[in-house]
């Protein structure tokens, strides 16, 4: 291959071997255009050459016929007639490879006259449950407001009998062009950003928003096992796009409200319960509540307190699979505050029974009054 004096070779340029494919081609020019864009490296000249430079390698080695008299001329094979393509400017780069970019915003940098549609903007909506609904599942009903399109101007924003103007800015077009040196870039109009039109008599209704508040009704299906500070999203229920886009999403925030009797743990479910000491020393069988109703349960004899025990797929579903957790259940032996006197006089015997040391017997009132009148 010959090589000629003050041009670098074009696989050199382009940073890829000489058996590189043309998608590995097409990458490494894309690249090397993005790092040396005018716009990202203003008022650097070495940029610029580095740009065109890429450009001018590319445009040889993205073309097969090209390519291959490249390959065994280099760069003396386009000279004469067969001569490479000569780039002024950033829009003659873009017009001749703006396809490799598609639609990214890139696209637009190079000024390939793509008008980017954005997404509408999300909503907020809050939904309140209680565990039982969490569990198991719900269809509430949300209320939130979004802007719909104005029946009076059906969306245009001009006034009932004129339409909207093309763009005296711009042309019509959105876009206008800024001169930058030799290079133009192409930039949206700053009199109708980027609409290509303008409202001279705007809709009253709407003040040539083209778009009005409403506030909307939609079902909405919680999945069984939804967590505290979850979302849920309906898709396409949000705003509208300021150009054409698709709608935005609702966001339902959960919040599922405390419950009396369980305390939730992830997938788990915690319920404490009060026993006795006599069904903790001697064994019981209690009822204790879930989700699904009562349930027996059996203590063993000598529980202690704050022992647990777990009844399987009792607990919380997951919201993201099949499983279902846990019910634990505490138990806490419950001490009386008030004792009769038989109960009393039970516990005392059963102290004697363990040799324990406790307190003297406690006289009521009325013992203290006979005894303070003498009485035996």
């Amino acid at each position: 291959m010959v090589k000629m004096a003050g041009k670098r070779d074009y696989y050199e340029v382009l940073g890829v071997d000489r058996s590189a494919s043309d998608k590995a081609i097409a990458d490494a020019y894309r690249k090397l255009a993005i790092k040396h864009h005018p716009d990202k490296n203003p008022g650097d000249e070495d940029a610029i050459v580095l740009f065109k430079e890429a450009a001018e390698a590319f445009e040889v080695l993205s073309d097969k016929e090209k390519r291959a008299r490249y390959d065994r001329y280099g760069h003396a094979g386009f000279d004469g007639s067969a001569r490479t393509r000569e780039f002024t400017d950033v829009n003659d780069i873009f017009s001749a490879f703006g396809d490799i970019f598609g639609d990214s915003a890139f696209g637009d940098l190079f000024g390939g006259g793509r008008r980017r549609v954005n997404k509408g903007a999300d909503v907020r909506a809050d939904v309140t449950l209680d565990l039982l609904e969490a569990a198991k599942g719900a269809t509430k009903t949300i209320e939130f407001e979004r802007h719909e399109t104005c029946p009076d101007c059906d969306g245009s924003g001009a006034k009932a009998g004129s339409k909207r103007q093309s763009c005296g800015y711009c042309g019509g077009r959105g876009q206008v062009l800024q001169s930058t040196g030799i290079f133009r870039i192409q930039t949206t109009c700053p009199s109708c950003r980027g609409a290509g039109s303008i409202i001279k008599d705007p809709c009253p209704a709407c003040r040539g928003a083209g778009f009005v508040v409403r506030r909307v009704k939609r079902d909405v299906q919680i999945p069984p096992g939804i967590d505290d500070q979850m979302r849920v999203r309906l898709p396409g229920e949000g705003e509208p796009s300021p150009n054409g886009g698709p709608r935005g999403d609702c966001y339902c925030f959960i919040t599922v409200k405390e419950h009396p009797l369980f305390q939730r743990e992830g997938s788990q479910l915690v319920v404490r319960i009060p026993i006795a000491y006599s069904q903790a020393a001697l064994g019981a069988t209690i009822e204790v509540p879930t989700l699904e109703g009562p349930h027996e349960l059996k203590i063993p004899p000598g529980t202690q307190s704050g022992e647990v025990f777990k009844l399987r797929g009792r607990g919380m579903p997951s919201p993201r699979g099949r499983e279902v957790g846990d019910l634990l259940v505490q138990v806490n032996i419950e001490v009386p505050k008030v004792l009769s006197e038989g109960h009393e006089e039970l516990l005392r015997e059963l102290a004697e029974q363990e040799h324990a040391n406790v307190s003297p017997h406690r006289k009521s009132f009325f013992e203290k009054v006979r005894q303070y009148f003498g009485e035996k």
